[in-house]
């Protein structure tokens, strides 16, 4: 009797508990988060640009699924009636029609179109910033090549999901780039043609290409880009978060806090700073206003016609190129397009590869953890400095008629400029860039056998003046050395002991050329040695 009282008076578990124990009992949930959620992460500002790219595209899904309810991707044309006096009676397509209402017509259209298109161009922006930040730092060395390949993948189609998405509205600009487009398409030997008409439907502009653009935009460019996003958070997650050097930290620990519940408490207040910034960037800084515009037509271009600043790179490419044309055959190729549309996979890749390369280059197959300080590994901050470099001045060579009328310059000398700096500016960042970390590298080495400057001036006895150097604490002496150095690779002896010739590998000399171009004396200052460091605070040539 007293048993079945002590039941009826037991207490009843919440109903919150009593769904995750139904949760728990088939997925295992409690386990997951007892092995997961306290996962330490280390704190820099640095690693915050990877959330930037997370919470933008996460603005950019929210915001494209309220503008997809109210959009019609379709060519047909339609009479305009909407409350845009100015634009009332003219013949549009529905696309167009369609924006114009979200814009004027649809509570919050506007500004959830502004927030779409600005929280596109961060993201790609964030992207290109958190790449440079994980290949200064060396943060795709082993085990983490696939993940930056994941990356590079993302920000290649960022880029063709904003030009598929800027390319909807069927605006006067918006349609300027999708003819340079299909000029490119054209361009391509035997099959351009082909292409072309598949991709419009027809003739230039058809009358699908709105639609197919619309579903490429909405379900195929971000359906991979999610897969993308989330194997690239998975292998983030299971490789662990790599730190930068200092007192405590190994290639086998992380330094930092867990990530319930500080990490999570962070990430969430900085989700609505990121939300935030993008939003009042959108309610005051008017973008891609196609009102001001008008419908697309093919006989007309609109003024100062520029494309979104990511795709800078071929527009700038096809406009230094110069109009060079071979025909053979009857058949016209189009050099001056179709040059330029081969350089560019290859100018934007030459960064994807270079983990690769470094990786043959050193032979190095260990697992590293902690980051580099870009100044320890000239060669490569240096190549990287030039990459950047050639992008802006294909920049520049994208808005070279922008540039001539705002800073009252020939468009013919912009145009050289770009032709010649396509060449010449990146050797020239790349070996000023590589002499400053090696004077940076050298002050490093100094401070480490003599000390910080204290700026006391002390005269010794026989009247010389010198500057008291204070020792530096032992966790600065650790950041500071903590690097490795790799020694140049040799081929060794091209002779065996029966002095037979041994045959050398083209591949091994190259690796062998390379490695000395990055290791060898003059590439690199070499770290200071326990001797010499003990030798100089003995005394002996120490002030």
């Amino acid at each position: 009797m007293s048993t079945a009282t002590d039941h009826k008076t037991a207490r009843k578990a919440p109903a919150g508990e009593r769904v995750a124990d139904w949760a728990d009992g088939r997925l295992g949930i409690y386990s997951l988060a007892k092995a997961n959620m306290r996962k330490i992460f280390p704190d820099h500002w640095s690693f915050m640009l990877g959330e930037i790219c997370l919470y933008s595209f996460i603005i950019i899904i929210l915001t494209g699924v309220y503008l997809t309810l109210f959009f019609h991707p379709s060519m047909n044309e339609v009479e305009y009636h909407g409350s845009y006096v100015p634009m009332q009676g003219v013949m549009m397509s529905e696309a167009f029609a369609s924006t114009l209402d979200i814009s004027f017509d649809v509570r919050g259209g506007l500004l959830i179109r502004q927030i779409h298109h600005w929280a596109a161009l961060i993201f790609v922006a964030a992207m290109i910033v958190h790449m440079m930040r994980v290949f200064f730092t060396g943060a795709f060395r082993k085990p983490r090549e696939v993940n930056w390949i994941f990356g590079f993948l993302l920000l290649v189609l960022g880029m063709f999901t904003g030009f598929t998405g800027y390319s909807l509205p069927d605006d006067l600009l918006s349609g300027t780039g999708v003819r340079f487009m299909q000029g490119a398409i054209l361009s391509v030997p035997v099959v351009g043609t082909y292409l072309s008409m598949f991709l419009f439907g027809g003739e230039f502009p058809g009358g699908d290409f709105v639609a197919r653009f619309y579903s490429v935009h909405i379900l195929l460019l971000p359906g991979i880009m999610m897969g993308l996003l989330v194997a690239h958070l998975i292998l983030v997650f299971y490789h662990k978060h790599t730190q930068y050097a200092g007192p405590g930290k190994t290639n086998n620990n992380v330094v930092g806090m867990p990530l319930l519940p500080v990490y999570m408490a962070k990430a969430g207040g900085f989700f609505f700073l990121v939300f935030g910034v993008i939003a009042v960037v959108a309610a005051i800084a008017s973008i891609n206003p196609i009102w001001a515009l008008g419908p697309y037509r093919p006989d007309h271009v609109s003024t100062g016609a520029q494309p979104d600043w990511y795709m800078g790179m071929p527009e700038g490419l096809i406009r230094a190129m110069p109009g060079w044309e071979i025909n053979l055959w009857g058949h016209t190729l189009v050099l001056g397009v179709f040059i330029p549309l081969l350089l560019f996979p290859l100018v934007l890749g030459s960064i994807a590869v270079w983990p690769f390369i470094e990786s043959w280059v050193t032979g190095d197959k260990r697992e590293h953890h902690i980051l580099d300080r870009p100044r320890n590994v000239p060669t490569r901050t240096a190549f990287g400095v030039a990459w950047i470099a050639e992008y802006i001045v294909l920049l520049i060579g994208g808005g070279n008629d922008m540039f001539a009328q705002y800073f009252h310059l020939s468009i013919n000398s912009i145009t050289w400029f770009v032709r010649i700096g396509f060449f010449v500016v990146p050797v020239l960042a790349f070996i000023v860039t590589k002499r400053i970390c090696l004077g940076l590298q050298r002050r490093d080495r100094d401070k480490v056998l003599h000390g910080r400057e204290t700026g006391i001036i002390k005269r010794l006895p026989h009247g010389e003046f010198i500057e008291v150097h204070e020792p530096l604490p032992q966790g600065q002496l650790h950041t500071l050395t903590a690097h490795e150095q790799y020694k140049p690779v040799e081929i060794g002896p091209t002779v065996d002991e029966n002095g037979v010739e041994r045959k050398v590998k083209a591949g091994e000399k190259l690796r062998a050329k390379l490695s000395k171009g990055f290791y060898a004396e003059g590439n690199q200052i070499e770290k200071p040695t326990v001797e010499e460091y003990k030798e100089i605070q003995s005394g002996h040539g120490h002030h």
